[in-house]
């Protein structure tokens, strides 16, 4: 089976609250088959000419391409940042399973 069309996105929020909330809305919406949360993780960055020192808990959102622009946007709805962290990666490999399972919870079945 391809996995071309498997993406996994990366995004961070201010707390865990937050972060399993954006969870559970991803994968109750099927724009997520599984969404992993990890943290606390702490960022270092820059942001509006000072440095920043930050705990975050970082979602893994495992999906498939033809979701990509409608997950954005709900992250973009869901979340408080001004400009979230959005980061999309393909997925070059997954086992046949995983992929059809992946693929299956992310296409409306009438559910």
């Amino acid at each position: 089976m391809s996995e071309a069309h498997l993406i996994e996105c990366t995004t961070t929020f201010g707390s865990q609250e937050d972060a399993v909330a954006c969870a559970e809305a991803l994968v109750a919406r099927r724009l997520a088959g599984c969404v992993q949360v990890s943290g606390p993780v702490e960022s270092i960055y820059r942001w509006e000419g000072k440095i920043h020192r930050d705990f975050e808990w970082k979602l893994t959102i495992k999906t498939v391409s033809s979701r990509q622009a409608d997950l954005m946007s709900a992250i973009r709805s869901l979340h408080s940042y001004s400009e979230p962290e959005i980061i999309i990666l393909p997925i070059i490999g997954a086992s046949d399973g995983y992929a059809k399972w992946l693929i299956e919870q992310t296409t409306f079945s009438g559910e």
